[in-house]
């Protein structure tokens, strides 16, 4: 049986008079505009001054001798994951640790403990083992039970039961904080289809910005009783690393809230000083989520800062910028933002690749409200790009997988390869053909062995495919969202299909799909029917699907010879780092972390330009002229890709030697790693 892991919330003690110090209900929905008030009030100053000082980098990086980091994460991949910032949170803490601590470092994650069953994803603590959804178990000591204001159904504040606890797994110590209202994941019966995992409502009704709002008021109720010296079995930490928007709110709670508590006498100045210390480097994956909800703007903000809610939102000046939206920092324009705190407020700023940081602090369509923010955080230095790591060997061809996945199919012998020998790949592709074509033509057998993929008309090609080794497997196996450009890649395809006439048999074999939208997985279909009205014998080799298997991903991938990334962004993306690793060539766009990862025409192909919102972000004004779009450059590098594999199989080959031989692992020399542990000692790179 779970262990229950909120107690009956309490009301807020009736000696403290919060009804006249908070926000009014909806008052976002009225027009108004935010004045500053002119004030000799110290701490109202410090509120007011703060964005500007943060923004500027004027407030000194304080000594840290032993790093002392909590990686504050609402996604690990080692008991949460949904994308690329749950592998950090996993990755980069444990390697980390396992090189720095014998040195007296130490990075801890602090995760929520999710319960429940999405059906897609599972969570249980039974006793005193966590077991998360992506099946990895650790045991469990709890260790306090701390109280976080927050307001519950009705429009009052509660105090909510949160329980500590403290795990290790491997090189690293997990804090675990577990409350069932906010992060049970069983599903409301209203919860949008494309919302899974941590991102659910949930059956009381909480969403992902609610949920995540809490999480970083639980985590400030955490800090707030480690340093009044409440919890004894934790060690404060001295500097905390915000993972993305979900905890966003975070610099807000420890500099604004805090100050606000001493001016209302509520906090001495001490304890105060303790919390506005510990500084916060805010890592932000991709800009396009940022945590709104103008609904339950007043809500949250009452939640998160209580009885100086008013206080607080009245002196939240944001640093000057040309962008009238982002005047205030703890919204934009009118609407609640989780991410918007930390990039006003946080002592330093991360993004995920160099390409991604420039382009998020020149381009509206990257940067959205924060461009200009972003731009004054570079131009002071305290805004830096550091590629996500990938630990090779996680991502390698690997002995013991491709047996479980050998054993997993039955009757199917794909083998381990590496730079050495590349040649075993073709094997792989002979095997997948035989999998494909047995998945289409036996009902029973893709029932037992994919049988939550939805797929569209597969057709057996293994009596028509002749020459496997010169025959091009082409895949594409993200998540169906907008983001992955699926619309751009399907184009290409289309337009390649109508300006050539077959190959016979040596046509290429396409393979495209992942968990996500149902609208995406159509536009897929109407793909294959569309191909169909060309030409059969092409569209007969297009594969689409829609969900997600671990094994038939993994055998895709050791088959495919290139590796589609059309991406309308790609912040740092790792899926290129896992296909180079298998000897797949990506075929991507010139975007973010794609530009630094991937050298075109040595280990992968790039666009020549890349748009967004129909100006040119990347290559020269000629060849934007020529292309003039997106669909256009992706069709030409897709194109160019196929030829250079039909009329130079030598350089193909030696391309994926290439890519095979590529590390991105975090502790390479100069690497990742080691840009981090600058950053967290010194406040620089």
């Amino acid at each position: 049986m779970s262990e229950r892991l909120d107690m009956e919330p309490r009301a807020l003690s009736s000696d403290v008079d919060v009804s006249q110090k908070m926000l009014p209900k909806f008052f976002n929905k009225k027009k108004f505009n935010i004045t500053y008030a002119v004030t000799t009030n110290p701490n109202l100053l410090e509120i007011q001054n703060l964005s500007r000082i943060q923004c500027l980098g004027k407030r000194p990086w304080p000594l840290i001798n032993k790093v002392r980091a909590w990686m504050i994460s609402a996604e690990t991949a080692t008991f949460m994951k949904w994308g690329g910032l749950g592998v950090i949170a996993s990755e980069l803490p444990d390697v980390f640790n396992r090189d720095y601590e014998k040195n007296g470092d130490k990075m801890t994650v602090v995760t929520p403990l999710y319960v429940g069953d999405t059906k897609k994803k599972k969570a249980v603590l039974e006793g005193d083992v966590y077991t998360g959804a992506e099946r990895r178990s650790v045991k469990l000591k709890k260790i306090k039970t701390i109280d976080v204001p927050f307001f519950g159904e009705r429009a009052a504040l509660v105090k909510y039961k949160v329980c500590v606890y403290i795990g290790k797994l491997e090189n690293t110590s997990y804090i675990f904080l577990g409350n069932e209202r906010f992060f049970g994941i069983n599903p409301h019966k209203n919860n949008p289809p494309a919302q899974d995992g941590c991102y659910v409502m949930n059956e009381a009704g909480i969403d992902e910005v609610e949920r995540f709002a809490f999480f970083s008021k639980a985590v400030y109720a955490l800090l707030k009783a480690i340093c009044s010296g409440c919890v004894k079995e934790l060690e404060c930490p001295n500097v905390l690393l915000a993972n993305d928007w979900h905890s966003g709110a975070l610099s807000g709670l420890t500099k604004y809230f805090t100050t606000a508590q001493v001016d209302a006498k509520i906090m001495s100045e001490e304890l105060a000083g303790k919390i506005k210390s510990i500084p916060v480097v805010h890592i932000a994956h991709h800009l396009g989520y940022q945590g709104w909800d103008y609904f339950n703007t007043s809500k949250l903000l009452n939640s998160l800062y209580e009885n100086v809610a008013s206080t607080v939102f009245k002196n939240a000046k944001a640093i000057k910028n040309s962008n009238p939206r982002a005047s205030n920092t703890l919204i934009v324009h009118d609407c609640y933002n989780q991410a918007s705190c930390n990039f006003h407020l946080a002592d330093r700023v991360v993004t995920v690749s160099k390409n991604y940081l420039e382009e998020v602090s020149k381009e509206l369509g990257f940067g959205f409200d924060f461009r200009d923010i972003l731009k004054i955080r570079k131009d002071h230095r305290n805004f830096f790009g550091i590629v996500n790591g990938y630990e090779k060997s996680l991502i390698s061809p690997n002995e013991e997988k491709i047996k479980a996945i050998n054993s997993y199919f039955g009757e199917f012998n794909f083998e381990c390869f590496d730079e050495n020998h590349p040649e075993i790949k073709q094997k792989n592709k002979l095997e997948f053909i035989r999998l494909i074509s047995k998945i289409a033509s036996d009902e029973k057998y893709k029932q037992k062995v994919i049988p939550l993929i939805d797929i569209y008309k597969f057709q057996e090609i293994a009596s028509v495919v002749k020459h496997p080794e010169k025959t091009p497997v082409v895949c594409a196996t993200s998540r169906l969202v907008e983001q992955k450009g699926y619309d751009i890649a399907a184009q290409a395809i289309i337009n390649l299909a109508e300006k050539h006439k077959q190959r016979s048999e040596e046509e290429a074999i396409f393979i495209l799909g992942g968990a996500g939208d149902e609208n995406y997985f159509q536009l897929l279909t109407k793909l294959k029917d569309k191909v169909e009205t060309i030409d059969k014998d092409i569209a007969r080799r297009i594969f689409v699907f829609r969900g997600f298997r671990d094994e038939f991903a993994y055998a895709i991938q050791l088959a495919s010879d290139f590796y589609m990334m059309p991406c309308r962004f790609e912040p740092c993306g790792l899926t290129q780092m896992e296909a180079m690793a298998k000897g797949a060539l990506p075929i991507a766009m010139s975007t973010g972390g794609l530009v630094d990862t991937i050298e075109d025409g040595a280990d992968g192909f790039r666009t020549e330009v890349f748009f967004t919102q129909k100006r040119r972000v990347y290559g020269n004004n000629l060849t934007a002229k020529r292309l003039k779009n997106n669909e256009n450059a992706y069709t030409e590098t897709l194109e160019k890709a196929l030829n250079i594999f039909y009329s130079q199989p030598e350089k193909i080959e030696e391309m994926k030697k290439n890519a095979m031989r590529k590390d991105f692992s975090w502790n390479v020399a100069n690497g990742s790693l080691n840009k981090y542990y600058q950053l967290l000692k010194t406040g620089h790179i």
